[in-house]
This record gives structure tokens, sequence and C-alpha cells, in this order.
């Protein structure tokens, strides 16, 4: 099967141009083919940009154990809607991901009910190091240091100490300090105000474990990878890689602040928690000047009913894996960012944080996961429009400028503006972690 995408404006590694793809199989064959080619399908993409697919490096699928919320199935729906062609899901399922075992569980279940590409992390506990030196088929180990339940709490810093020392895939880390939580907590024992979450989950809770962290990673010469960073402080950390750290933040904390619980409430509690006006502009700050990297969502869905409890009985966590190429487009739109910013951050450097070959560019021999997308469709995102299982967003009701409009993975047509095709799925990412990471292109 060879399909000729044309007269779309192409976002190539070098630049934007208005060049033909051809896809053959699986793979982009050739860009800017010679006219005569005999071609099975042509789609005409004038008005419109192609893009790589995204690729979102920290998403909560729920599958096993909380599929009331989400399953594999309606998410990765939800990701073809978005644009997103390859996600990398999380360990905090029931039960968790601790094993190698468990990560084969998720793959199989995966293989069987994912239209888009996907990934497992193997999760950090006390006790499972043997498997965590032995792991395979995952993008990396991902460890609570804060913020989590059952045994994938890890603060205990001999055991911290371990996992960095004896272990040989990248990590990455939830960074929110437990003791001060727990005496911000205390101190605010008995409120019932969400704004209070803000200050229960504080600066120096982000900072302190994101310092301890870092302190590992260069001791122990350890690749590692800061999530959802929330703070200014945090991003001055990063500046200082050392070819060994990379970073990122999420829609959530680019775009809300601590003055959106009085609009909002406890839809937009989430952890770590919202930081203030001047924080959000200091992520965009470090985005653009390289100290962080990607952009990724966090997806982490609950019910309405469950999200609207009185604070503190309400989760933390909020879903945006189908709106996150929209918010950054419209961001585009806007003049925050240039087009070609958004296809970095979400496309080309997670691929390069983890090492998943094969993906994140638009590039001759590369996997055909692609997005159209119409930079002038204008609509409001809307909580009955949502795929997702949870059926709810914290965007419900803001009108967005760009949107997604028809997804390839490994070049099947997964959606196609409203329409999906399930007859064929998504593949396992493969990883290739001998090749050095991202920061061999970022010097």
């Amino acid at each position: 099967m060879r399909l000729l995408i044309k007269n779309a404006h192409v976002v190539l590694p070098d630049g934007i141009e208005r060049v033909a793809v051809i896809v053959e199989g699986s793979k982009i064959a050739e860009i800017d083919p010679a006219p005569q080619l005999r071609v099975d399908e042509t789609v005409d993409a004038a008005g419109l940009h192609l893009l790589p697919g995204v690729i979102d490096d920290q998403v909560h699928f729920r599958e096993p154990g909380l599929t009331h919320k989400e399953d594999l199935a309606t998410a990765s729906r939800a990701c073809a809607k978005g644009g997103v062609t390859t996600f990398l899901e999380m360990p905090n399922t029931v039960p968790a991901t601790t094993t190698q075992e468990r990560l084969d569980e998720k793959l199989r279940l995966a293989a069987e009910k994912s239209l888009v590409n996907y990934g497992f992390y193997i999760g950090a506990t006390p006790n499972n190091i043997a498997d965590l030196r032995h792991a395979q088929r995952t993008p990396g180990i991902k460890i609570f240091i804060g913020s989590s339940t059952g045994d994938l709490l890890v603060d205990e810093q001999a055991t911290l100490e371990r996992i960095f020392a004896e272990t040989t895939l990248p990590i990455t880390a939830h960074c929110e300090d437990e003791t001060t939580v727990r005496t911000n907590a205390a101190r605010l024992a008995g409120t019932q105000d969400v704004a209070d979450h803000s200050r229960i989950r504080d600066h120096q809770a982000a900072i302190i474990a994101a310092q301890r962290a870092i302190d590992l990673a260069f001791r122990h010469r350890h690749r590692f990878h800061v999530l959802h960073v929330s703070t200014a402080a945090e991003t001055e950390l990063l500046a200082d890689h050392r070819n060994l750290l990379t970073g990122e933040a999420c829609p959530h904390h680019l775009l809300f602040n601590t003055g959106d619980y009085a609009r909002l409430g406890t839809l937009v509690q989430m952890n770590p928690s919202l930081k203030t006006r001047d924080d959000s502009e200091a992520l965009w700050r470090a985005l653009a000047d390289g100290r962080l990297q990607v952009i990724a969502t966090d997806h982490a869905p609950h019910t309405l009913e469950e999200k609207q409890r009185p604070y503190p009985a309400s989760p933390s966590g909020l879903p945006a894996v189908e709106n996150s190429l929209a918010l950054m487009l419209n961001e585009v739109n806007q003049g925050r960012c240039s087009l070609q910013q958004v296809v970095h951050w979400l496309c080309d450097a997670p691929a390069r944080v983890w090492d998943i070959f094969g993906k994140g560019r638009i590039e001759v021999g590369y996997d055909a996961d692609l997005v159209l997308v119409d930079l002038n469709r204008s609509q409001e995102v809307r909580n009955e429009q949502q795929v997702t299982k949870c059926g709810w967003s914290p965007w419900h009701g803001v009108k967005l400028t760009g949107w997604p409009v028809r997804t390839w993975v490994m070049g099947h047509e997964v959606f196609n503006d409203g329409r999906f095709n399930t007859d064929r799925r998504g593949q396992e990412a493969q990883f290739d972690h001998a090749r050095g990471g991202y920061w061999a292109t970022n010097e």
C-alpha cells in the first residue's frame, strides 16, 4: 500500500515546506517524490499542516484495576483523536507494574486493545531492585519520590542510592518531598479549601525532591528525567544538565495557576499542585531556552463524580491526552510559540529522551506516525464530546484554534475527522537505549 499526502505544509526537522510525502506500508518512504510516482491512495491536504505524531511520555491509562476511570481502548481512541500516536504509561495500576511479568501482561493487553503505539514503565519499590536491573521492553524506571499508593513510594535514601547505582535503564521520577508534604498537611489539618492543596504540596516539596534526585543522578552518572516540573526553581536546577538531565512540563502547569482554583475548584487539583502565574511563565521560558525539552500530559483521569467530592476527599489528576495538541496549537495561534517548537516539545524530544527508535520526525525511513492539523479550525472543548472514559475536561467551554483532523499510526489511518478505524492496532514501541539519549543532539 502506497499513500501520497500532497499539498500539506510539512513540518520537517529543518523547517516547514510544502512538499509531498509518500508512505509505503508502515514507513515514510519518500519526501518530495517524483510527480509521476504511482500510488494507491492520495490525500489532498491543501490548507493543512502535516506533523509527526505526538509522543506522550507520561499517561495513566488505569488498566488493569481502575478501568471505571479509563482503559486502554478508550484512552488510545482519545490519543488517536488528539494526534497522539505513541504513549508511555505509568506503573501505578492495580496491581502495580513492578515485575517483568506484570509488564508483559500490560504489553499483551495493549496489543489487543490499543489503536496507537505503546510502552510501559516499570515501577520501583523498596524491594524490587532485581526486577529493575533485568527489566526489558520498557522505556525506563519510574520512581515515586512522594505521592503514591501501595508499595510504589520510595523515599528511603539507601533504597534510592541502590536504584541509581545498580540499574542501567533511564530513570524518571515524581518529585515531591514526602516529609514536607506531611508536615504541611498536619499544619493545615481539617482544611476543606482546595486552594490549600498548593500550600500542602508547596514549592519546597517539589524543589527538595528534585534536588535530591538530581544529586543522585550526578553522583551515580545515571540518566534522569524530571517529570511535570511545576516551579521556576526546578528549571534552574536543570540548567546544568551535565549530559544526564532532561525535564518536562505539562499543559495544566503551563496554562493554569493558583488563581484558577476559584473558577475550577477540585477539577484542577493535581500532583504536583498548581503554582503561581510567575511559575507558569518560567516554565514557558525554560521550554524556549532548552532547560525543559518535553511537554507531556500526565493524563490522570477520574470520574467527574470522584473529582467533585469535597476537598480533600477529591482525587488529584485530570484528563488531557485528547486536547493537548490542540491546546498547544492554540498557543501557536496566539503567538506564544512556533509550530516547530511545538513539534519539538511533543514529538521529537520525547523520542530522543526515551530512545524511541524511528519516531518523532517526518524523515525517510521513520515510522509513518503522522497527524494532519488545521491551524484555522476553531471549536470549543466540550465534555459531551470527550472520548476519554471519564467524559470531562477542565478546558470544557474553552474555544481553541488549531485542531488535529486526521491521524495515521504506522501508516494506518486510525482517525479521520470524528471517525475511528479500529480494524488495526498500534505496535509496541522499540527502545534503543544504547544510542545515548537526548543530549547527544542537544550540545
